[in-house]
């Protein structure tokens, strides 16, 4: 236990949420609810456990989507098209050549402070954002209220999306979180971690990594032994940007066997999509996203989440996850 504070500051050229707290340092950004950075001591040193944004300018830009939020849609949709209770949309509308959507809006949207609340055990920063209507986006004619919550406790944080449909109309959605993780002053690169995803199924994709369409875009793991990570395993060179269905309830976790220090990633439901860096323009492999997803990609125009990704009008829906250092 000890004192947590809260305090409005700016950071990257953004108004931004200070944390502190017993051993703990972090920083929340109001445009997005992005989580900027995340420390926490351990041993004498400070660790950087999340590997943000370096200045103002890779936050304008997105560059990589830096521990962003994911949503109304989590990676991408296919040629930015999809067809929603019969009626056809186009999210990238005239644009010809490279049509790839990205991990939704919510990263770039405005929020704003709803609650701060502290306790001697804990710091909590709630925001919220109404900015997603029908006419802001091309191809989304729906409106949702969005609230970003995130819980900070010594060694851990917990995040919650919450959205709610405020249109008289069901809506497409799906949320996800895009952190970097590393475990600081231990390795270089993420080769000599390892990795430990208790899944037994892949998504196979294809080569513009959208997931094969039907059952063929499920495989057994045992049937993709490098991919496999059920027994932890280093990363090593692997080049890695795939997603996996985990055990309801499981965990992923990210060791560093140089120091014993362990990250644990855990979701309530959904997806763990990963991906080593490799095509970052900076640092590559330097630290590896482990990303909760409450969907998969492209699941928009999959007939399987037909039902669970429709929010239907005042419908609320929560998706939860976090990590805590061991």
């Amino acid at each position: 236990m000890g004192n947590w504070t809260i305090e409005h500051t700016d950071r990257l050229g953004e108004a931004a949420l200070s944390i502190t707290g017993p051993g703990t340092s972090a920083a929340v950004s109001l445009r997005g609810a992005t989580l900027l950075n995340w420390q926490v001591a351990r041993d004498g040193d400070l660790l950087d456990l999340t590997d943000g944004y370096r200045d103002a300018a890779e936050f304008r830009e997105q560059s990589g989507v830096r521990n962003g939020i994911l949503a109304p849609f989590p990676n991408r949709v296919a040629d930015s098209r999809y067809t929603f209770r019969g009626e056809a949309h186009d999210l990238l509308p005239g644009v010809e050549g490279d049509r790839t959507t990205y991990h939704g809006f919510a990263r770039e949207l405005p929020f704003e402070p709803h609650d701060t609340i502290t306790s001697p055990d804990s710091a909590r920063v709630v925001l919220r954002s109404q900015e997603i209507r029908p006419t802001r986006f091309a191809g989304y004619p729906f409106a949702l209220d969005l609230t970003v919550a995130y819980t900070f406790e010594p060694d851990q944080l917990t995040l919650e999306i919450e959205a709610v449909n405020v249109g008289p109309t069901p809506a497409p959605y799906a949320a996800g979180w895009h952190p970097y993780f590393q475990l600081g002053n231990g390795t270089e690169t993420i080769d000599d971690l390892e990795l430990h995803i208790p899944a037994d199924t892949l998504i196979r994709t294809d080569e513009a990594l959208i997931p094969l369409p039907g059952p063929a875009g499920y495989a057994d793991l045992a049937t993709v032994p490098d991919m496999d990570f059920r027994h932890p395993r280093p990363v090593a060179d692997r080049i890695i940007d795939a997603c996996y269905v985990p055990a309801p309830g499981a965990a992923t976790t990210l060791r560093d066997p140089q120091t014993g220090r362990r990250l644990r990633i855990w979701q309530d439901t959904g997806y763990m999509h990963v991906f080593t860096g490799d095509t970052l323009p900076r640092d590559r492999r330097g630290s590896i996203a482990l990303e909760p997803v409450e969907a998969l990609t492209n699941a928009y125009n999959r007939d399987e989440f037909a039902t669970g990704i429709s929010l239907a009008p005042a419908e609320r829906r929560v998706f939860r996850c976090g990590v805590a250092l061991r």
